[in-house]
């Protein structure tokens, strides 16, 4: 049994393109991808999921994905300007602790536009915003999921700082 990879996923400049229609019209490509990998879980990172409830935010999802999406992160309010930088992976790496037995060792990635959001740049798939999700965006999700899929390490490259030991553990 191949063990689950989580991807985080924004939603404005990845859906569709920030600032635009929010129409999602990235998100079959998204689904697409996510098809190929059944391993995989959807967690919802976009400040949408303050916004809407957990049944709006599923319903945009295709039927067959709608089992994928593993839930949304927790809202953590920062106390700082400064905790901005690198807030989503600590509300990724705060959801990872709630649901995996042994998070340090979870395979994840992240899908979004804003760097900033993502100190772990390795896992951080980032789209353009005034695109969303291309075609070599997929494909970068494709080869991260595979790696994964292939026993691919998901441990952090030496001299990445980790959140996990910072802010969680």
């Amino acid at each position: 049994m191949t063990r689950k990879a989580y991807i985080f996923m924004d939603f404005d400049g990845v859906t569709h393109p920030w600032g635009e229609v929010e129409d999602f019209r990235c998100l079959p490509l998204i689904e697409a991808v996510v098809r190929e990998f059944p391993e995989s879980r959807i967690v919802i990172a976009s400040d949408w999921r303050m916004l809407f409830s957990m049944q709006k935010l599923v319903a945009r999802f295709s039927a067959d994905i709608r089992p994928q999406i593993a839930g949304a992160t927790p809202h953590m309010l920062p106390k700082s300007g400064a905790e901005l930088h690198g807030l989503r992976e600590r509300e990724a790496m705060l959801w990872l602790a709630q649901h995996e037995a042994n998070p340090r060792e979870a395979a994840w990635c992240a899908l979004d536009d804003a760097p900033g959001n993502w100190l772990t740049r390795s896992r951080l798939i980032l789209t353009d915003f005034k695109r969303g999700f291309t075609a070599e965006d997929a494909e970068a999700l494709r080869r991260t999921l595979n790696g994964f899929r292939n026993g691919g390490s998901t441990q952090l490259e030496p001299g990445v700082s980790s959140l996990w030991e910072r802010y969680i553990a």
